[in-house]
């Protein structure tokens, strides 16, 4: 049986409110991205219109723990109730309702049409919840890495600073090791250098050269370029450099020809000459002290 003129109108109308409401619903989310409070206290002053009723309908929200409510609402017999989930967790629900009795419908006073839109808005709500989560999700980490940025930068400037000061530190603390050395040692060791007998002359020499040799240190170059050189090996190359002789190095360190021989020959193989006819004291005098 054809339907009446009257009956397709009203259902022109409520399919108009329908898209309507889903179209205001739409508007809202964009306008409220990243607050479902926002969103909430505005969509229930928004949702009555979409109802046949509108004049006397209210609107109530109840969505994790907070409850939004259209300026109008009284609870009343005249209800209908739609569960808002997010995911596959309960998270609410909404309220539509009559302050006012009104003709019998589908449902109480409302028509079917009503109760599909009423679901269809609890769905909505469900799933903007999510988008909405995931945008303020994202923002608090963009907040939080821009933050341990700032953190990163401000402990690299004061990095920078504490090393400054570090080489600082060490060049005050080098110049006056050089100062003392030329204002306070060397003066001693001169003054002592006659009562030295003659042939120990050559151990107060070394001595000097040693001390002189703060301002242009060996013994760093020597660790540096090669760190696979003992503590011992790098005191054995300084005495060498300086032209003492196997026995007089032994006898300087206590120990028989033969182990410095050994020595000598460690020595040669870690510079990588051990098999080539190179001077040892000519090397340690000229290619090594020409290294940058």
């Amino acid at each position: 049986m054809p339907k009446d003129k009257n009956s397709i109108e009203i259902a022109l109308k409520e399919r108009i409110k329908e898209l309507n409401c889903l179209y205001g619903i739409a508007r809202l989310a964009e306008l409220h991205h990243d607050s479902m409070n926002d969103l909430l206290k505005n969509l229930v002053d928004f949702l009555p219109i979409s109802w046949l009723y509108s004049d006397v309908a209210c609107a109530r929200i109840v969505f994790q723990g907070q409850t939004f409510e259209s300026r109008n609402f009284k609870m009343s017999e005249w209800q209908q109730t739609a569960q808002i989930r997010v995911g596959d967790e309960p998270a609410g629900d909404i309220i539509i309702g009559y302050i006012e009795e009104r003709p019998k419908a589908d449902e109480g006073p409302f028509l079917k049409e009503e109760r599909l839109l009423l679901k269809e808005v609890a769905q909505r709500i469900g799933e903007i919840a999510v988008r909405v989560t995931a945008e303020q999700e994202l923002q608090e980490n963009n907040r939080q890495l821009l933050l341990e940025r700032k953190a990163l930068q401000e402990t690299n400037a004061a990095l920078r600073v504490v090393l400054s000061n570090i080489e600082d530190e060490k060049k005050r603390i080098y110049e006056n090791i050089q100062l003392n050395i030329e204002k306070i040692v060397m003066p001693i060791i001169h003054a002592l250098t006659p009562a030295i007998e003659k042939n120990k002359q050559k151990y107060i020499d070394l001595i000097k050269r040693n001390l002189e040799e703060i301002t242009f240190p060996f013994t760093n170059k020597m660790l540096r370029h090669y760190q696979s050189l003992t503590p011992t090996e790098v005191s054995i190359c300084n005495m060498i450099r300086n032209g003492l002789p196997t026995k007089e190095i032994a006898d300087l360190r206590g120990v028989s020809v033969a182990t410095i021989n050994r020595h000598r020959e460690h020595i040669r193989r870690k510079l990588k000459i051990k098999n080539h006819k190179i001077n040892l004291i000519n090397y340690l005098q000229t290619n090594l002290m020409s290294e940058s």
